[in-house]
């Protein structure tokens, strides 16, 4: 079969379909071996004039107390109270925190096609990371932009958080969610 003839239905096309977003995690760690071989693999996303705008910070082991301490700090009083406590142990519990960072550039169109690179890693590493049996969550909470989590998680000024990424192997899988199919959303021009 040549390229032309591949069909859709392969196991790349299975995996993008069977990929879930996964929020409850077993307390198994996952090998830092494991997260590097998913980088590299994930580092392989289209970008323009191979600029690799994307920097790492990984949360593991007691690293995971920092994470949720920074995070939680970015609460009011009130929620503080009402949810600090239980995102503490939500926090630490998963096994591992990863903030996806990339360059930010004055220039708009340098800017746009380095975050869709950014986001294009983001996704090769989720898809990478379902084959090897790990879930993920790719999170872009309000925390992200508050400047106390950005100096305690070591975001350096200059850069944007483009996803924080928890990590774990699946305590729950969700239930497929149903996509709009393409014909419904695709304008044709042909003349």
């Amino acid at each position: 079969m040549n390229f032309m003839e591949t069909k859709l239905d392969g196991p790349i096309a299975e995996l993008i379909k069977a990929r879930r977003t996964i929020r409850s995690f077993k307390s198994d760690p996952v090998s830092r071996s494991l997260l590097l071989e998913l980088l590299n693999v994930a580092v392989w996303a289209p970008n323009h004039l191979n600029r690799q705008p994307w920097r790492f910070i990984l949360f593991q082991g007691e690293g995971r107390t920092t994470f949720a301490k920074a995070m939680v700090q970015t609460y009011s009083a009130e929620d503080k109270e009402k949810y600090g406590r239980k995102k503490m142990e939500y926090y630490q519990a998963v096994p591992a925190h990863l903030i996806i960072v990339m360059k930010e550039d004055p220039r708009q169109k340098v800017w746009d096609e380095d975050y869709a690179a950014v986001c294009s890693l983001i996704q090769n590493f989720q898809l990478a990371a379902w084959e090897q049996g790990l879930g993920v969550v790719w999170k872009t909470n309000n925390f992200g932009y508050d400047p106390r989590f950005r100096h305690d998680v070591g975001v350096k000024a200059g850069e944007k958080i483009v996803g924080i990424l928890h990590i774990g192997y699946p305590d729950i899988v969700p239930p497929v969610q149903q996509r709009t199919p393409a014909e419904e959303l695709l304008t044709v021009i042909e003349e």
